[in-house]
């Protein structure tokens, strides 16, 4: 049962666990992270405006990113639960989409966070991106040409001479 060429059950696995594994090493990353602001400003290191908006900074990466990673895995476990025969080929067109074009991160706000964290960031813009190219794929190679009435008026076109 395969959705197109490009989509398998092979591929939705590759990526279910590469997802998973950058989501487990997002958490991490910026677990730590948050952590160390938060023993900063627990000491008092914290009183400059600076400081604050570097914390904002690296929490709403966190967010963004996470989030990004989220919607992944959600598309990834929707497309799972249709090879697995849970799903419909209709309820996954339905409740199956990734969401267009998430925004990407501000490369200036990306800059301003160290180093593991902005490959996490960028890691998790290139999964996405690879999801939002199958998805594409998916969905542009199954799209009906011509609206349902047209579709159906061919489809009578086609069995009424085979009656005959």
């Amino acid at each position: 049962m395969a959705l197109t060429p490009n989509l398998n059950p092979r591929i939705i696995e590759a990526l279910y666990a590469e997802a998973l594994v950058l989501s487990e090493e997002v958490r991490a990353v910026f677990d730590r992270l948050r952590q160390g602001h938060d023993k900063r400003a627990l000491i008092g290191a914290n009183d400059d405006p600076e400081a604050d908006l570097a914390h904002v900074q690296l929490s709403c990466e966190a967010l963004r990113t996470t989030t990004r990673i989220m919607h992944c895995l959600a598309w990834l476990l929707n497309h799972r639960a249709y090879f697995a025969g849970e799903l419909s080929e209709l309820q996954l067109r339905r409740h199956g989409r990734l969401i267009a074009n998430f925004p990407l991160s501000d490369p200036l706000q990306v800059l301003a966070i160290p180093a593991d964290a902005q490959r996490c960031v960028h890691d998790s813009e290139r999964l996405y991106a690879r999801i939002q190219r199958l998805e594409n794929a998916w969905r542009g190679a199954t799209q009906p040409t011509g609206s349902a009435i047209e579709r159906l008026r061919s489809r009578l076109a086609m069995a009424i001479p085979a009656a005959l």
